[in-house]
């Protein structure tokens, strides 16, 4: 793993078979705009948010309980020159019990500063794993993008330019 790639880590006094059930329920946490499965290997699923970003992801890597991967086949940001920044990347989810907590370590593999969108994701990336997941494994409710509902203030300045 590069030092260069995103990563989160959060730590919660769950269960990891919690976690990554919480992590399964893409929905639950990223966004109501989710078309597909998003549980078990090879399953594939369409991400959407307004005209401002779609992705099409493969689960690739899927170990219950420990760690799951998803392949990012093709990607489109409004925002960006290059339109398909993310395309052949990797999100990665690990998790471990650590002194009887459970950590969830986000990667997010190509996701690296050389890209233009790379602060909007990591900003994105950090208030969908440190905030809507966790809030999902420890409430039962997270806090996902919904229609027309922006979630950070990068999504709120984007959706304001459409």
């Amino acid at each position: 793993m590069s030092t260069h790639d995103f990563t989160t880590t959060i730590v919660v006094d769950h269960s990891p078979a919690e976690v990554f059930k919480a992590v399964q329920n893409v929905r639950g946490w990223w966004s109501e705009e989710i078309e597909g499965k998003t549980a078990q290997l090879n399953d594939e699923f369409d991400y959407h948010y307004e005209d401002v970003h779609r992705c099409k992801i493969k689960l690739i890597e899927v170990i219950p309980n420990q760690k799951m991967v998803w392949f990012i086949e093709k990607n489109y940001f409004k925002f960006t020159e290059d339109k398909t920044e993310w395309t052949g990347t990797k999100p990665t989810f690990e998790i471990k019990e650590k002194d009887g907590k459970t950590q969830l370590t986000f990667t997010h593999l190509g996701l690296v500063p050389e890209y233009e969108c790379f602060e909007i994701c990591r900003d994105a990336w950090t208030n969908y794993i440190q905030n809507s997941l966790r809030k999902l494994i420890e409430t039962g409710k997270g806090e996902p993008n919904a229609t027309g509902k922006p979630q950070t203030e990068n999504e709120k300045k984007l959706s304001a330019g459409n």
